[in-house]
């Protein structure tokens, strides 16, 4: 049997679906733990000045994922790396499950995070299936999928943990990726890659890829700045909401986290822009956006107002989520026998920046309180502003 070419297959829209599924459900592995912290370090050991690490170390996994497994979709066949994938995630969450020392929790994360870039290879594979002309709004759709699951993963753990504790968080989410493994090997056309380089070739063109394409460069380090303030404020503020100002429970940290999932209604607006070419000016936009949402969690922070720091929260995800579509459907229109490689990329960069945003919010809270927060996240996206106006003086 001849093995599918590049071309792409017709494609309904349940398949698109199960892509987003796949992609939110994977993503939402990272950041099951985010309101957990204080209940996993307590539970396992783990001093609180190092709490953080529990998210950390699942992105510094999902950084390895990216750029070791995910350039596979550009040799492998995707139906059955996707599977692969999942089910590794499967592991490290049932790993987590039994966890009872830092080290093993530890080793459980960075496997899951691992096994958590199936949503970077479930979104260019939206894309090879997509027209071209409704690349951006069908991408955009399954991006959608992916920031639900980032979104709604707080609150459905934060709800899950209040009444079951934290462990059955993450037995059920390694109940999830199994039946999600079973489901997309059913489900999903397959799809065989024109590559036909190897492995050591594949890993080791990474590095001059980046150095030779401005447009993937650009997009990555805009994003970078913007998902590390999005993973500062969100590992940041439920020890805000737990402080006596506050006096949220886990209960009450959850309710609030579910503001943050109004914003995935952008994703598919995001990709109707990009579609019209207007990523260019959209970015800038989305990067304004992101400051004044910063700004508003600090006036709700101050005023011990709940709602200016929900709707703080609802700019700043939305901004992120806008910036996120436009970068991924300029990336997937440069080159398509390299997508794989283009998108592993562009997220391990700016995965980066969210792990760096993690690992900084525990201390910058600790020492500095919630203006130091609001301080750090606004500095670094006025640093990705400062880059974003050079691209006019490039084009002038």
């Amino acid at each position: 049997m001849t093995p599918p070419t590049e071309a792409a297959p017709a494609a309904g829209a349940p398949t698109f679906f199960l892509l987003a599924l796949a992609a939110g459900l994977g993503a939402a592995n990272l950041y099951y733990a985010q309101p957990l912290i204080a209940l996993i370090a307590d539970d396992i050991g783990l001093d609180e000045t190092l709490a953080s690490l529990v998210v950390t170390v699942g992105q510094v996994g999902y950084i390895l994922g990216l750029l070791l497994l995910v350039p596979l979709g550009d040799i492998v066949e995707n139906r059955r790396l996707i599977g692969a994938i999942l089910l590794c995630a499967t592991a490290g969450l049932g790993l987590a499950f039994v966890s009872t020392s830092p080290a093993l929790f530890l080793l459980a994360a960075l496997v899951f995070g691992v096994g958590s870039v199936v949503a970077q290879v479930a979104v260019p594979f939206a894309a090879h299936l997509a027209r071209p002309e409704e690349r951006g709004r069908k991408v955009g759709s399954v991006v959608s999928g992916l920031m639900t699951g980032i979104l709604l993963a707080r609150p459905a753990s934060s709800m899950l943990a209040h009444w079951f504790g934290w462990r059955a968080v993450f037995l059920i989410a390694a109940l999830a990726m199994l039946a999600l493994a079973v489901g997309l090997r059913l489900a999903l056309p397959q799809r065989q890659p024109g590559g036909r380089t190897s492995y050591r070739q594949l890993v080791g063109s990474l590095g001059p890829l980046m150095r030779s394409q401005p447009v993937l460069r650009r997009r990555a380090a805009y994003q970078a700045g913007m998902f590390g303030a999005f993973t500062l404020f969100w590992t940041a503020v439920p020890l805000q909401l737990a402080a006596p100002e506050f006096g949220f429970g886990q209960q009450g940290i959850a309710i609030f986290a579910l503001a943050g999932a109004a914003s995935v209604v952008i994703s598919p607006l995001a990709g109707r822009l990009a579609d019209r070419g207007f990523s260019r000016a959209a970015t800038g936009a989305a990067l304004l956006l992101a400051v004044a949402g910063f700004l508003l969690t600090e006036l709700g922070a101050a005023t011990s107002s709940v709602v200016v720091l929900a709707i703080g929260a609802i700019v700043l995800d939305c901004a992120v989520t806008a910036n996120l579509v436009f970068g991924q459907r300029s990336i997937f229109m440069l080159a398509p026998e390299i997508r794989s490689r283009l998108n592993a990329l562009y997220i391990a960069t700016f995965f980066f920046g969210g792990a760096l945003g993690s690992a900084l919010a525990s201390p910058l809270y600790a020492s500095g309180g919630w203006s130091a927060v609001t301080i750090a996240g606004s500095a670094i996206i006025v640093l990705a502003l400062a880059y974003y106006a050079t691209e006019f003086r490039e084009r002038a």
